[in-house]
């Protein structure tokens, strides 16, 4: 079987790893690096490569080199869970880097608990990812605050008081997602005049977004992933529903722009980070980022994957040890780390708070709106 390109850059980044005396330490990650969602795991590999590249360069962790091994789920529902056996049974992996869809995260938590593999999820966001158990971790925010920080800029800055919400039924990260947007909106004083389903892999909304247009709502809430929320506001467009659509972190891809165009105009969404963030340490990562992959800017799949590796490494310095409990411990214990995507505190629940940022689609272009803190 051809390997994916990712997966190859992988395998040559540490082809040197000879070169060292000690035995390397072998990371695990397992992400979508072909299939529907590509664009989530390939980001979130690029930022894990970076920032393994530069911990071995500075001369890695425990007087040993970082060896990641990468695996592809392909987008495949089940196959997160085969490809993490691999990792854990066979590659003997200390850790898990994965997954960003929560339901990929889900399939793989019960293995990386029942093993006593720390597992780190980048972009996870469904509370009950870290709720598997003691081993799993997440270092982005979780959608009750997405939803709530959504519910508000709805009501607020768009003086939404009637809104819609078009959800998957088959995706555990947009039931989720909605729930907590419906909860916050109508404790505002909004109205959720209607509520209309699809399932993943649609590619026709027009009977749900017909209904939508009827309700006559200020706001259309789509907690989806970019594949279809880029064509749900097309076809919206097409139908003459201008009202603004908006939606989470689900909407981050290259992708989302090439599918809906100048349809986006107007719409919103949260995420974890912006490259336009003018910190810094945020700007110094861009172009490292830049230098590595190309002219393209880190998107928030990238910083959280960067974030992730510096975390697992961090918490292996402090555990001075590989054993895994030892560095569930020392995970556990993370507390003010400073890394791209802001402070990382895992708290009881081994959940990271942090700030989220809203970008604005203007003129065919991702714009840097506002951060709302926790």
């Amino acid at each position: 079987m051809k390997l994916p390109r990712l997966l190859l850059v992988s395998a040559f980044t540490f082809c040197s790893l000879s070169a060292w005396a000690a035995e390397p330490i072998k990371v695990g990650e397992y992400a979508s690096l072909t299939g529907k969602e590509a664009s989530f795991g390939q980001s979130s590999h690029k930022g894990i490569v970076l920032a393994i590249e530069e911990i071995n360069a500075a001369g890695g962790v425990l007087d040993r080199p970082l060896e990641l091994i990468s695996e592809d789920n392909q987008t495949r529902p089940g196959e997160s869970a085969t490809v993490v056996k691999k990792l854990i049974a066979r590659d003997k992996v200390i850790a898990l880097l994965g997954e960003v869809a929560s339901g990929r995260a889900l399939e793989a938590a019960p293995l990386a608990q029942a093993y006593r593999i720390p597992m780190i999820a980048p972009a996870a966001t469904n509370p009950k990812v870290t709720q598997t158990g003691s081993y799993v971790f997440r270092v982005c925010f979780i959608d009750p605050f997405q939803g709530t920080v959504m519910a508000k800029f709805a009501h607020e800055d768009l003086k939404a008081r009637k809104v819609a919400i078009l959800s998957s039924v088959s995706n555990a990260y947009s039931v989720g997602l909605a729930k907590f947007f419906r909860d916050t909106f109508t404790a505002a004083g909004g109205e959720v005049a209607i509520e209309q389903k699809y399932q993943e892999g649609d590619k026709d909304f027009r009977a749900q977004l017909t209904a939508i247009k009827a309700a006559n709502v200020d706001v259309v809430f789509v907690p989806g992933y970019y594949t279809e929320a880029a064509l749900i506001v097309r076809q919206a467009r097409e139908l003459g529903l201008q009202i603004p659509f908006i939606g989470g972190d689900g909407w981050v891809a290259d992708q989302l722009l090439e599918i809906g165009g100048d349809a986006l105009n107007g719409c919103y969404y949260s995420t974890h980070f912006s490259p336009e963030n003018q910190d810094p340490k945020v700007q110094a990562f861009v172009q490292r980022f830049r230098q590595r992959w190309g002219a393209e800017n880190p998107d928030a799949f990238a910083a959280l994957g960067y974030d992730a590796a510096y975390v697992l490494v961090d918490a292996l310095r402090r555990a001075g040890s590989t054993a895994g409990p030892k560095l569930r411990d020392a995970l556990a214990a993370t507390k003010n780390f400073a890394g791209i995507t802001g402070v990382t505190t895992i708290d009881q629940n081994r959940d990271a708070s942090k700030p989220a940022a809203i970008i604005a689609i203007r003129d065919g272009k991702l714009t840097f709106h506002k951060t709302v803190a926790p």
